[in-house]
């Protein structure tokens, strides 16, 4: 049970606090990643693979061993269970990034709401890797609303799942992930070849929890057509977004809301069309709010999940150990 008590505390630290302010250790990663490109960097496929696995690696050892520490802590059985529950937390709230997420939308229906697009069009630059400076009030909200569906699934969702299927050092290993795509797993000129390790590492590690992000969206409806409407929008309009896993998960927000998402996006000059995702009218400044709400509710459904697998998993473990000793 000690994993997941500490995904409930560090899902809570998270909601309460957001992001560490100071010393952010995915912050710290980031430097470390970029330091080391400097000596990996070359338009290579293989120089890309060694860069990710050795900085993958790291992390993951590094939370082995965090794991490993904290289960040394205090007396045998409850008090290293204690420490142990602590570095789950701890590594729980510094990886996820719900609340944060949450703040960097509202502070954009803020500036939208008062006129200043130029402040808002700054801040949407925390989000997304298109170019903003052309996008008018609607299309920075649109870039907004697709921003809190893919980054909820990625900086929630995700990270829950992989604490739950392997504790700190899933949760380390999977944040290391998804901060390497977001550092080089695009297809600009220099990251084309060195970036697709990262990209595709992290398609596999967000396959299943974008899923269960899409059927958390439509279990957020809370009516059975909701449901419906939801699952058919996945399966009509994602296959036309080009990424497997945003696909799924932002034809499900645009179906909850009511409301369409995709086009065309415009990153570093090149010109994206992800398709028409939704049947509803176009994304307004007034939708940031129930976006903000809707993936409050998809956070709280997909953590009721996953912490009552893990914890049955937990149980079924126990319950045989003791029948292998009862022998």
């Amino acid at each position: 049970m000690r994993v997941a008590t500490g995904l409930l505390l560090g899902y809570a630290a998270d909601r309460l606090l957001g992001d560490p302010r100071h010393f952010h250790p995915v912050a710290g990663f980031g430097r470390i990643a970029m330091a080391l490109e400097a000596h990996t960097h070359a338009p290579s496929r293989v120089r890309g693979v060694v860069h990710v696995g050795a900085l993958v690696g790291a992390a993951t050892a590094a939370g082995m061993l965090a794991d490993h520490l904290a289960g040394r802590v205090g007396d045998p059985g409850m008090g290293r269970d204690v420490g142990r529950v602590a570095i789950t937390a701890v590594a729980t709230w510094a990886v996820l990034g719900g609340r944060s997420l949450e703040r960097e939308a509202l502070t954009i229906q803020r500036q939208l709401a008062a006129g200043d697009l130029d402040a808002a069009r700054r801040q949407v630059r925390n989000l997304v890797g298109r170019d903003p400076s052309r996008l008018s009030a609607d299309e920075v909200a649109r870039a907004t609303v697709e921003s809190v569906a893919e980054n909820g699934a990625d900086a929630l969702v995700a990270p829950l799942w992989w604490g739950a299927v392997a504790g700190v050092p899933g949760l380390v290993a999977y944040r290391a992930i998804n901060t390497l795509d977001a550092m080089i797993g695009h297809r600009s000129p220099r990251y084309r070849e060195f970036g697709w390790a990262a990209a595709r590492l992290d398609d596999v590690a967000n396959w299943i929890p974008a899923r269960l992000t899409v059927l958390s969206t439509a279990a957020a409806t809370g009516s059975v057509a909701g449901v419906r409407r939801v699952l058919m929008t996945v399966a009509r309009d994602a296959p036309a977004h080009p990424s497997p896993n945003a696909g799924p998960v932002e034809a499900a927000f645009a179906a909850a809301l009511g409301v369409s998402l995709g086009g065309s996006n415009s990153y570093a000059g090149i010109v994206e069309d992800r398709g028409r995702l939704g049947d509803g009218p176009a994304v307004t400044v007034d939708d940031l709010g129930s976006a903000v709400r809707l993936e409050r509710r998809i956070g709280l459904i997909a953590l009721g999940v996953i912490v009552a697998a893990r914890s049955a998993a937990a149980r079924r473990v126990v319950s045989r150990r003791r029948a292998r000793r009862a022998r």
